[in-house]
């Protein structure tokens, strides 16, 4: 897909609000505006925010604002929709995990159902692309293939896989587009060499892991 002269919302967490790059201008989001040629953004990333609603207040305000509460915010004259999100679900996020059939922001498969549906009724046929969580490691705290520890967490959690598949499975319901970072991204934190290489702490991409995630993200537009 051609899509210069795009203009795109980017709905996402600390990733998309570029947390861990010493440039902003080499954030994803900017990175894929330039190679793409897209005459605007509108670029919404907050730091520790979570698809599906919190039941408990976080230490800062900023942290609840879900991501199904801000694409309301969102340009809905824009032209494509990308959201990347789900990480802090999985790790700290105290909403039910949920089953499918949800359909209500109380859980994440509730939370992913409610803002593709969103989406779609507000965009129409507009492409909108969805990318998965990407591979983490946060050392021996968190560690991406099992349960997150996290005090916040209620029994009940499951490894990130499980989110990822809650994505790739409700996208097929509303036609999004899905980018399966978890497998296709080729950045596993817990190797070494990819750890130092791309990230600033298993989670967060420096400049060089937000360059290979825009090169990504660019190769699945064009082959859309």
């Amino acid at each position: 897909m051609d899509i210069k002269g795009f203009k795109v919302n980017f709905l996402g967490d600390s990733i998309t609000e570029g947390v861990g790059v010493a440039d902003l201008r080499n954030r994803y989001d900017n990175r894929i505006a330039e190679m793409c040629g897209l005459s605007k953004i509108y670029s919404d990333g907050i730091g520790g925010t979570r698809l599906a609603h919190q039941i408990h207040p976080s230490e800062k305000p900023r942290y609840d604002l879900c991501f199904c509460g801000r694409a309301y915010n969102m340009d809905e004259t824009a032209d494509m929709v990308i959201v990347y999100g789900g990480v802090n679900d999985y790790i700290h996020g105290d909403a039910p995990f949920g089953q499918m059939g949800d359909t209500t922001p109380a859980t994440f498969c509730g939370a992913v159902y409610f803002l593709m549906n969103y989406l779609r009724e507000t965009y129409g046929e507009k492409p909108i692309i969805f990318m998965t969580p990407a591979r983490m490691f946060l050392r021996k705290e968190v560690s991406d293939l099992v349960a997150s520890t996290h005090a916040k967490k209620l029994p009940g959690g499951k490894p990130l896989i499980n989110y990822v598949e809650v994505i790739l499975q409700t996208a097929k319901l509303f036609g999004i587009h899905t980018l399966n970072l978890y497998k296709d991204l080729g950045i596993d934190p817990h190797d070494p060499y990819c750890f130092e290489t791309y990230t600033v702490d298993g989670l967060h991409f420096n400049d060089q892991g937000h360059a290979k995630l825009a090169e990504a993200l660019k190769n699945f537009i064009d082959s859309i």
